[in-house]
Parts: structure tokens; sequence; C-alpha cells
């Protein structure tokens, strides 16, 4: 499908507690929009949703929660211990996202818009960007996030890393490389200096 967008698109992939969405409201501050693939997950598997309803019926009525949403949580337990389920979740979302996050992109208007993905290169996305950030950010950092923030165990943690692609492979495909292993002080720095070097990559004017 043919994309027209009226912003350059500029991927930011980052793996899992690297870090994206602290480094997107950086961006977002600078006046430049996003469209955040992991949101975009979350809206297509909604209560009453086509994916849901699929999902229910595969895995029975235990992976909701109580209000009726999707209990993502276990989802994920199921999926990363089973990779044919994997791969059958991702056959009935990865469409939705895609199209979805096509639609959003062309509503953007600012300079150029990130168009934020933690498996960027994995869903093929990075074809449809300029230019590709990726953050860069120490696997035992990235461990420490997760377990704070998901309350998931160490190892839970590593088989989500592992289910990813390497950070090398993803610096390796790259156009910028953004450190995100110091203070926020240090990252709007850096934010602020990318940014314009976008701006002058792209040749467009903020």
């Amino acid at each position: 499908m043919k994309q027209n967008h009226l912003s350059p698109i500029v991927g930011l992939a980052g793996g899992i507690g690297s870090g994206k969405t602290t480094v997107t409201q950086r961006f977002n501050a600078l006046g430049i929009q996003s469209v955040d693939a992991d949101d975009v997950a979350r809206e297509v598997v909604l209560p009453g949703s086509d994916c849901l309803n699929q999902i229910v019926a595969r895995f029975g009525a235990n992976i909701l929660l109580t209000d009726g949403n999707l209990d993502r949580k276990a989802l994920r337990d199921i999926v990363f211990k089973h990779p044919d389920e994997r791969r059958w979740l991702e056959s009935i979302t990865h469409p939705k996202i895609k199209q979805s996050i096509a639609e959003q992109l062309a509503k953007a208007s600012s300079p150029y818009v990130l168009l934020v993905h933690p498996l960027l290169f994995e869903t093929g996305q990075h074809k449809i960007c300029q230019l590709v950030i990726a953050i860069d950010v120490p696997k035992a950092l990235q461990i420490k996030r997760i377990i704070h923030r998901d309350n998931s165990t160490e190892e839970q943690a590593q088989n989500i890393i592992n289910a990813q692609i390497s950070n090398s492979e993803r610096l390796k495909q790259a156009d910028f490389i953004l450190k995100n292993d110091s203070n926020l002080i240090d990252l709007d720095d850096k934010v602020m200096e990318l940014n314009q070097c976008i701006l002058e990559r792209l040749n467009v004017r903020d």
C-alpha cells in the first residue's frame, strides 16, 4: 500500500525497557508528534474488538481481567513460553496495528513524525521511515527497568528481550543512536541535539 504522508517519518526503535516513552515525551515537548505502536497495540484489543474476541476464543475467558479488558501480562506469559502462540497472536494483531499506525501517521503535521515501535525492524515498519533512531541501553539497566515497571521476574524480562532482535543488530541498522543510560537532564540535551540533526538531514524547518 502506498504511503502518502505530509510529514516525513522517523522511526524510534528500542527494546523493552529502553525508555522509548521517556524519549518520546522529550521529542513531543519540542513539538514533534508521535505514533506509538504500543498504544495502537492496546487499542486493537479493547473490549468488543475482533482481535480480543479471537484471543478469548483461543485462550478462554481467564485471559480477561474482571473489567473485561485483556490481561496483557497473562497473555505475554503464554506467548513468550510458546513461540507458536506468539506467531498466531502476531498474525491477527499485526495487520490491524499496521493499518491503524498508517492512518495516524497520515494525520501528523509536525516537521516530522516519530513512529515509536519496539519491533520496528522485526515487523518491517522501518521500510516506511526516512530515518531511524535506535535507543542504546545496557541490558542490565533494561532488565532492572522491566522488573520495576511490570513487576516481572528476571527470567520473564530476559525472555522478552530475547524475543526481540539484539541491541547490536538494532544499532547497526539505525541512522542515529541515542544513548539512554544517564539522567533526564542529559537526555534532554541529547534529544535537542538529535532533533536539530534530524531537521537538517531531512532539510525541513522547525
